[in-house]
């Protein structure tokens, strides 16, 4: 690897991505230790093909992966468009199933969106910032984002097409988006959102919010996850029940415990203290990629990084805050965390590239 890039590498985020992967392999541990660890070898043999993938995303220059995005989002909205005819698992066509692999083009789209999504912003700003808030650029913008946005809807999958709605908000933001295009889409979406509650909405969608909102009315079946993940949260306490040694995580009571559920695994063995660590390492992360963001060398490098803080924004918020009943259960992963393949491969390349932008930012940058 190039020596100057070594050197200008945010080791920081590194450390933090390995404390997570390091708790999350001793939470899989624990959690399919009574299925012959089978999901816990797999997310072994995903980080090994994750890391030489990492590798070759900070290597490879940001600007030169821009150039291609096009062809790669081109690939993306195909296999998105494919995945709709794909047969159904747990109601969502969101997967292809080729023999023992299974792969969410969801899920590695979010990196070609955001490098396109940046790209294109970059091209219409060439001449002038201002010229993102001209109406037929702007549309040129939100349609790069809504056509993954709507196959994702289609599939259906809420909770990955907000992550994309996330990324995009902040990208606006940070390119300069005017504040009157900001006050007219919450004005609108205050009047959309309970219209797409009563008119659009399917039942499954509307049954999911009923539930955040009180548990209770159906305690053995919509609400029954929320109610076993909150208990088994409780049961921690402070210190955990200890390792193998979790209730709600053993007898069956948390599922999906490897995925959806694993913080809720985590806090009913390891505790509020470990729980606790892992949001300070979150927090830490963010907060990195933000500043990678603010010394990107380039508006590229900022919006492509911005755009990443915006994956990882929403998928620790929603994962956290909807094991402990904050927030409706969408089914999103808790990065490096949870168990899962492509979503593990898709998260080390977004940290690669944050490391890619890191590594040639205007403070780190080398004199020739």
């Amino acid at each position: 690897m190039n020596k100057r890039i070594l050197k200008n590498i945010d080791w920081s985020i590194l450390i933090c991505v390995f404390v997570l992967i390091v708790i999350g392999l001793i939470a899989l541990y624990s959690a399919t230790i009574d299925n012959d660890l089978n999901e816990f070898r797999k997310q072994c043999i995903w980080i090994i093909i994750s890391i030489p993938i990492m590798i070759l995303a900070i290597l490879i220059d940001y600007s030169i992966i821009a150039r291609i995005s096009p062809y790669l989002y081109g690939i993306s909205i195909i296999l998105l468009i494919a995945v709709l005819f794909t047969s159904a698992v747990n109601g969502a066509t969101s997967w292809f199933n080729i023999g023992f692999f299974a792969f969410q083009p969801a899920e590695i789209a979010k990196v070609f969106v955001i490098i396109l999504l940046s790209s294109v912003i970059v091209n219409i700003q060439k001449k002038s910032k201002k010229d993102i808030n001209r109406p037929l650029n702007l549309a040129i913008i939100l349609g790069t984002v809504l056509l993954p946005i709507a196959l994702i809807i289609m599939q259906p999958d809420y909770g990955t097409a907000i992550a994309y709605l996330l990324s995009l908000i902040l990208i606006l933001f940070v390119a300069g988006i005017d504040k009157k295009y900001i006050i007219s889409s919450f004005i609108i979406l205050a009047i959309l959102l309970p219209l797409m509650y009563f008119f659009i909405l399917p039942d499954h969608a509307k049954s999911r919010i009923d539930v955040y909102l009180n548990p209770n009315l159906d305690p053995r079946g919509a609400g029954y996850n929320i109610i076993q993940s909150k208990i088994a949260i409780g049961a921690g306490k402070l210190f955990g029940m200890g390792l193998f040694k979790g209730t709600q995580t053993h007898l069956g009571f948390l599922y999906p415990k490897t995925t959806d559920f694993i913080f809720s695994m985590i806090g009913e063995e390891l505790g509020f203290i470990i729980c606790g660590l892992i949001i300070v390492v979150y927090v830490i992360l963010i907060t990195k990629a933000i500043n990678i963001a603010k010394t990107a060398r380039d508006d590229l490098g900022s919006y492509i990084a911005i755009g990443i803080v915006g994956i990882f924004l929403f998928h620790v918020v929603e994962n956290i805050g909807m094991t402990i009943g904050l927030l409706p259960i969408t089914g999103v992963p808790l990065p490096f965390v949870s168990y899962g393949g492509t979503s593990f491969v898709t998260n080390f390349i977004l940290i690669g590239l944050l490391l890619n932008i890191s590594a040639r930012s205007k403070k780190n940058m080398f004199t020739s």
